[in-house]
């Protein structure tokens, strides 16, 4: 009877630890391994990470928001994007968005929309994540952007010329 019991907890404890490494998330990474590199030394996960795989195809059920500066939207931002900018971001743009909304937040690669996601959090917003790789690896996956006249556009604010490096230039136009 001992018996029984003890190999039937050994097979519950490995049934157990099968199912638990399933459900192990892999971790997000660009399709660039150094891009991945830059990104992991500037972003300190500080707000959950969503991959451009997992937002792919469901934009429509979250609040994007483009925490770039004005100039950087203007050339292109992800189709359903709402501007919100980093430098001058006025929390009062916030007031019609509920707090239990589902927020994306996104830049060139995810410093600044992490920034942004910190101070959105703190104003009591609980599901924000900020895009892994941001823009750059969303055009780098071969998805569209489009201009503020809602037109597809190859181009792409890179930032500065250091910082386009990261743009796929076969996937896309870089402008800084």
């Amino acid at each position: 009877m001992i018996k029984s019991i003890n190999i039937f907890l050994l097979l519950v404890c490995f049934l157990t630890s099968c199912i638990a490494q399933d459900s192990v998330q892999k971790p997000i990474q660009a399709t660039n391994p150094k891009f991945t590199k830059t990104i992991e030394r500037w972003i300190s996960h500080s707000v959950p990470v969503i991959s451009v795989e997992e937002l792919n195809g469901k934009t429509e059920d979250y609040i994007i928001l483009d925490c770039r500066e004005r100039e950087e939207y203007e050339i292109s931002h992800i189709p359903t994007a709402q501007f919100l900018g980093y430098k001058k971001f006025d929390t009062s743009q916030m007031e019609a968005i509920p707090k239990d909304a589902s927020i994306i937040v996104y830049c060139s690669i995810g410093y600044r929309s992490e920034k942004i996601g910190e101070q959105l959090n703190k104003l009591g917003y609980a599901n924000v994540q900020n895009l892994y790789g941001s823009i750059f690896e969303w055009v780098n996956q071969g998805n569209e952007v489009v201009t503020p006249a809602k037109e597809v556009t190859k181009q792409v604010h890179g930032f500065n010329k250091s910082w386009s490096k990261w743009i796929d230039e076969e996937k896309a136009i870089r402008v800084y």
